[in-house]
């Protein structure tokens, strides 16, 4: 693999690290290492990358907030997307905003310029091509309310434009082609009192601070809220609480999190999130899914 990144990593601004220790990106500040960490920085040397690597395996990393790379290692490249993918632009008549975008950024952009509907991004941790992804949300709104369309970069890395249509975008799911990258994503730009969008912005905040352990070695939500349920109530009620593997810990705070307190590892937070489902499973038939991404050998 090294060969390969080396006969296209000439006079390039990406920077590419290998066999990197991915627990520095990842906020549980745990797991294994990847073959090859990339911080790209911009679509040109992307496409680049992307048409050289061939059959090489390649996942966004972001900042780390909703994924997890097991003990074992990724053999393939984390791709982060750098400087040039953290921009906003504020047209006529939408919102552009580069993929690499913190969600609490764009929160405040639209803060700044009155724009409202992008309060609920002010309690997400990630960027906003995560937030397209998997149709990010929390306090009765969701990513797709506002999308208008996403540019994507394939596997051949050519650039396309998608429709917030044809990704029918779902309860944290969206139907992104297989191996598509997030560029950017256009959002409507609507104009709204900024005394109210501030209000708002600040009760989400405050809501945060009080039912999440926001300031713990944590990710987002451990699992997907079932239909007409919630995760977090169903790990309560099957006696989770109490539960803990190695330095990993549920949360007294908010059951849908999981808490690193002492230097756990990666096949922790996975054998405890696993010993969670099948607690609420054998209590309620309901299987609860990761809401973490996953990556590398088992």
């Amino acid at each position: 693999m090294r060969e390969i990144i080396d006969k296209i990593d000439y006079n390039f601004k990406t920077k590419f690290y290998y066999n990197y220790d991915t627990s520095k990106n990842v906020w549980f500040r745990t797991g294994g290492k990847a073959k090859v960490f990339c911080i790209v920085d911009n679509e040109k040397e992307l496409s680049i990358i992307l048409k050289n690597i061939g059959d090489i395996p390649y996942e966004i990393i972001g900042v780390g907030s909703n994924i997890l790379v097991r003990d074992n290692g990724y053999e393939g490249v984390l791709i982060k997307l750098g400087k040039n993918f953290n921009q906003i632009k504020l047209k006529k008549t939408s919102l552009e905003v580069g993929a690499s975008i913190l969600d609490i950024n764009l929160s405040k952009f639209a803060l700044l310029n009155n724009l409202k509907n992008f309060e609920f991004y002010s309690g997400i941790p990630g960027t906003i091509g995560g937030a397209v992804k998997m149709n990010a949300g929390c306090f009765g709104s969701e990513t797709k309310e506002i999308l208008i369309d996403i540019k994507t970069m394939n596997n051949k890395g050519e650039i396309n434009t998608i429709n917030k249509k044809n990704l029918k975008l779902d309860y944290r799911q969206s139907h992104l082609p297989e191996g598509d990258i997030i560029i950017s994503a256009n959002f409507q730009s609507n104009y709204g009192d900024k005394n109210e969008i501030e209000k708002k912005v600040n009760e989400i905040k405050l809501i945060r601070e009080k039912t999440q352990p926001i300031k713990e070695k944590t990710s987002g939500s451990t699992f997907k809220n079932p239909k007409n349920n919630f995760a977090a109530k169903l790990i309560e009620m099957s006696n989770c609480k109490d539960l803990s593997e190695g330095g990993i810990f549920v949360s007294n705070k908010h059951a849908n999190f999981l808490i690193n307190k002492q230097e756990g590892t990666a096949s922790q937070i996975e054998e405890l999130g696993n010993k969670i489902i099948k607690r609420v499973y054998d209590k309620f038939r309901i299987k609860l899914e990761w809401e973490i991404k996953i990556i590398g050998q088992e």
